[in-house]
């Protein structure tokens, strides 16, 4: 729970705390530093919360990114079409007939 702390050294810190606070401040004491470690783990959270939410906005980024450079691929496919056969389409109307080499 405490990394390398074991429980003779928590007891130690907890005469230690008795000796210099004295027993009547030490509840008090108790509370507020474990309110501030909820406090600390609200916040680390939230934290935590709004960098996940900014990855997956990147992603999201990402990924529009991709899908718009696939579009403008297809747009230029279809576009280099269109002119294939507007070509094929005039060539056909001015009696031209495709050329044989």
């Amino acid at each position: 729970m405490f990394g390398s702390i074991g429980p003779a050294e928590l007891i130690l810190i907890f005469v230690i705390a008795l000796l210099v606070f004295g027993p009547k401040k030490l509840p008090e004491i108790g509370r507020s530093v474990g309110k501030a470690l909820r406090e600390f783990k609200k916040t680390s959270d939230e934290i935590k919360g709004r960098i996940e939410e900014e990855i997956e906005a990147s992603e999201i980024k990402d990924i529009r990114k991709d899908i718009r450079s696939g579009m403008d691929d297809i747009k230029s496919g279809v576009m280099s079409f269109q002119d294939d056969v507007k070509k094929d389409t005039e060539t056909h109307e001015t009696g031209e007939g495709p050329k044989v080499t």
